[in-house]
């Protein structure tokens, strides 16, 4: 079996076409934009908090101006910097705002690590449940009104936490939630994690929106009181590098500082800061001029592919079109065929589900990119059979369902998941990506839950909380 080390050089050499995170796309836009000295120096800047060096936890020197570059990029009151992921900054974020053994409403269609934090925290959940986007079998938005609701039943809640954009890329009414979190006296904190590239496509709106059509604004811009970007996803920076921005005084920020020391590394990585610092400087000398050539590139994109016949590309009003969802089951081709093809010609994706192929762009990806892409869409389309609209058979991809619930089990056993309809789960069931759970603790686990669980394993996909034996956790 080959090392981490043979597969990722055997990759690289491969020349791949990334539609995946990261953002950065690999060495090239560092060493375009004058950048690629720190990368041959790697290494030797792998250090720990010299004299000099500063401390990401009691931040006075070179992070604090990193964290000052975000603060003004973000418009924020505070922005701290990540290195756990935004996994870390949301759980920080999540006990800042809720008392131990509080209420948190949050959307089901959450990040697992929030489903996470509500074990550490002794938090019970109240679920708001997002729209569905019928025709592609996916979840959507999280509407206000649904927020409101959640509210009203749950006045003991503290506060709201949902993501925008979805995996998907479909953003919520951030605006709309916002105000009815907070005429309640509750704390918004908005999961941006797939989002962290809105602020600057808004900021340079001047520049972008003559060759792409708006983007949705960002959360720092519509009221929410805490915001997490995973910049590594769609820009510059380096896996696991993000963002967590305080942009109001309803958190404190001391509370919230020191739930981020607790949580993330007492060890971080100064080649990872030092990645952000370099996104910073990116985004602010040179972000009108990246940001465009994104957007003309994601134009192009979409046109081109209205020219394939039976391709379809979701373009819905509430999209950040930075994710292309691509269905080609017209062809009769579902999301994992569709995958294996284009990785026979180096094109590697971020995620399928069902008939969808998600493809994540990112500040790194050129012209060339898009059109590789577009070329092998075109020459499946050529060598396939495109079906009778009446023989076209609709896969959906996998939706959140409200579960039967039950209290939170206390105590724990495993058993052979076919043997689990019925019983309450006490140990999350994900399948990764998208890292949505199927069950939580406490819902009541059906057929469908199962039959699902084991598909995905047949199809070699990874499901966490389904053991290796098989297994699955659940009450006694």
């Amino acid at each position: 079996m080959k090392s981490i080390r043979e597969f990722l050089m055997e990759h690289a050499a491969l020349d791949p076409v990334s539609f995946h995170m990261p953002g950065h796309k690999g060495s090239r836009i560092y060493k375009e934009n004058g950048y690629g000295s720190f990368l041959e120096n790697i290494m030797d800047c792998d250090i720990t908090e010299i004299p000099g060096a500063d401390n990401l936890f009691q931040a006075e020197d070179i992070i604090a101006e990193t964290m000052k570059k975000y603060k003004a990029l973000y418009d924020a009151e505070q922005s701290y910097l990540l290195v756990n992921g935004s996994s870390g900054g949301l759980i920080a974020a999540v006990l800042a705002s809720v008392r131990h053994g509080g209420k948190l409403v949050m959307a089901r269609n959450c990040h697992k690590s929030l489903f996470n934090v509500l074990a550490l925290g002794d938090i019970e959940p109240v679920y708001a449940f997002p729209e569905t986007e019928k025709e592609y079998g996916i979840l959507g938005e999280v509407t206000a009104a649904e927020i409101a609701r959640c509210l009203d039943e749950n006045p003991d809640a503290d506060a709201v936490v949902l993501p925008s954009p979805n995996y998907y890329g479909i953003c919520s009414d951030v605006t709309a939630i916002a105000e009815e979190v907070h005429k309640r006296g509750k704390i918004l904190i908005i999961d941006q994690a797939h989002g962290a590239h809105l602020k600057f496509f808004e900021k340079f709106g001047d520049v972008v929106v003559e060759s792409c059509r708006a983007f949705p604004k960002s959360a720092e811009s519509c009221g929410a009181d805490l915001v997490i970007n995973s910049v590594h996803k769609t820009l510059a920076s380096f896996t696991q590098s993000a963002v967590l921005n305080l942009c109001s005084d309803r958190v404190n920020k001391y509370v919230l500082e020191d739930k981020l020391q607790t949580i993330e590394s007492s060890s971080p990585s100064y080649p990872m800061m030092a990645s952000l610092d370099i996104n910073a400087d990116l985004l602010a000398d040179k972000g009108a001029d990246l940001m465009k050539a994104w957007a003309d590139n994601l134009d192009w994109f979409y046109e081109e592919a209205k020219t394939i016949p039976g391709l379809r590309v979701m373009d819905i009003p509430s999209l950040d079109r930075t994710k292309i969802n691509i269905d080609m089951s017209a062809y009769g081709i579902n999301g994992n065929q569709l995958e294996e093809m284009l990785m026979e010609k180096g094109i590697f994706v971020e995620l399928v589900t069902g008939n969808i192929v998600m493809c994540m762009t990112g500040i790194g990806n050129r012209r060339e990119d898009f059109q590789r892409l577009i070329d092998e869409l075109r020459h499946i389309s050529t060598i396939h059979r495109l079906l009778p609209q009446d023989q076209q058979k609709p896969q959906p991809a996998a939706l959140t369902r409200k579960l039967e619930r039950a209290s939170v089990p206390r105590t724990k056993v495993f058993v052979p998941v076919d043997e689990a309809e019925g019983r309450v789960c006490a140990s999350s069931i994900i399948p990764y990506p998208p890292g949505i759970p199927m069950a939580c603790p406490g819902d009541v686990i059906d057929r469908e839950v199962i039959e699902y669980v084991k598909a995905r394993r047949a199809a070699h996909e990874k499901v966490i909380g389904l053991n290796t034996d098989g297994t699955v956790t659940v009450g006694e």
